[in-house]
């Protein structure tokens, strides 16, 4: 006699991560399409590149709705943490001679220890108080990179060195092999981290903070937490990104990355380490998209390009009050219904 759905008998069995012989087939898919990815590729092609991006920006976002969309604590103070794993890792290996993979850690966890300490007035403060709180942080961030030069070079920024041993990373296809593992490490992490104890404390404190608390969870301990764990997903990003790029001034972290990143979250879907994928992914492709549409439009309607270069970003923005207004589950919560709609087929419910 067949079995009509997934019974679980254990709590073991209901935390697993890869619950089906389906999930597993995927995840076994997805795993080999990275691996040919690079070779049906040239090595250092345009595609590439946009993947190594969207790559790191997945960490971040990863890490900013791990406090925002998992623990409900506003920040956009989010560009600040990847600046300062940035600059970490671009002093250690230029002054200090560490190897990156060292410095790579190290960023992560010295944006992991200021964001513990960002997170300290969260026990006193939430909403809007923790919303300007981060802010107040970013500027103060960037404040010290323009004008603490000896150390960070000022405007002029400081060149990044990325070498493991004698291999160096100069190109799209070596730095590809670098980005991708660090992102299925992660992102396994964040996949695992919601379903244990503290993971589910900080999803109760974002549906109830008062009732979590009247249950025994300790607010401040688990806010911090996640705080710290935020900021060292945006550490580890930042490192790669500086690194990526060869170059970083204060000018690569601006203001506007940090509603980038929140955007992110919102268009993948608040709560979701799938959705922080969908969200990088979109928010990346996007403009990319636009853009590669304005260079082709160009050559055909040269009058009109400049207007429409004039309107990316009205269509950027359009786009995303589209996911506000008619799906605010985000990319995620329309990927949901997409498979509940197939495995339900052809029955209506």
């Amino acid at each position: 006699m067949a079995t009509c759905g997934q019974f679980k008998t254990t709590y073991r069995e209901d935390i697993k991560v890869w619950k089906t012989l389906w999930l597993k087939s995927w995840f076994a898919f997805l795993f080999m399409l990275m691996i040919l990815f690079p070779i049906l590729n040239p090595a250092d092609c345009y595609l590439l590149y946009i993947t190594n991006i969207c790559g790191i920006a997945v960490i971040g976002s990863i890490g900013l709705n791990m406090l925002s969309g998992v623990t409900g604590q506003i920040s956009i103070g989010h560009a600040a943490f990847l600046a300062i794993g940035a600059y970490t890792s671009a002093i250690l290996t230029a002054t200090l001679k560490f190897p990156f993979p060292i410095a790579l850690i190290i960023s992560g966890f010295v944006a992991a220890l200021l964001g513990l300490v960002v997170g300290l007035p969260s026990m006193r403060i939430k909403g809007l108080y923790l919303l300007l709180s981060t802010m107040a942080f970013y500027f103060i961030t960037l404040y010290v990179l323009v004008h603490w030069k000896s150390l960070t070079g000022g405007v002029e920024g400081i060149e990044v060195q990325t070498k493991i041993g004698s291999f160096e990373l100069d190109t799209d296809l070596k730095f590809y092999f670098l980005i991708m593992p660090i992102v299925v490490l992660l992102t396994a992490f964040a996949r695992n981290f919601l379903h244990t104890k503290p993971g589910r404390a900080c999803i109760a404190i974002r549906d109830r903070d008062i009732a979590a608390e009247t249950i025994g969870v300790n607010l401040f301990k688990y806010k911090t937490i996640a705080f710290g764990i935020s900021s060292f997903y945006a550490g580890i990003a930042g490192s790669l990104f500086g690194h990526y790029i060869g170059w970083i001034t204060p000018e690569h972290f601006p203001f506007s990355l940090s509603i980038e990143y929140l955007a992110m979250i919102i268009v993948g879907g608040l709560g979701s380490v799938l959705g922080s994928i969908f969200g990088a992914i979109f928010i990346i492709a996007v403009p990319e998209g636009i853009r590669l549409i304005s260079h082709f439009l160009s050559n055909i309607y040269p009058d009109v390009i400049m207007k429409f270069i004039d309107l990316k970003g009205v269509i950027f923005g359009l786009i995303i009050i589209s996911f506000l207004v008619f799906e605010p589950e985000g990319l995620a919560g329309r990927w949901e219904k997409i498979k509940i709609y197939f495995k339900n087929w052809p029955y209506a419910y």
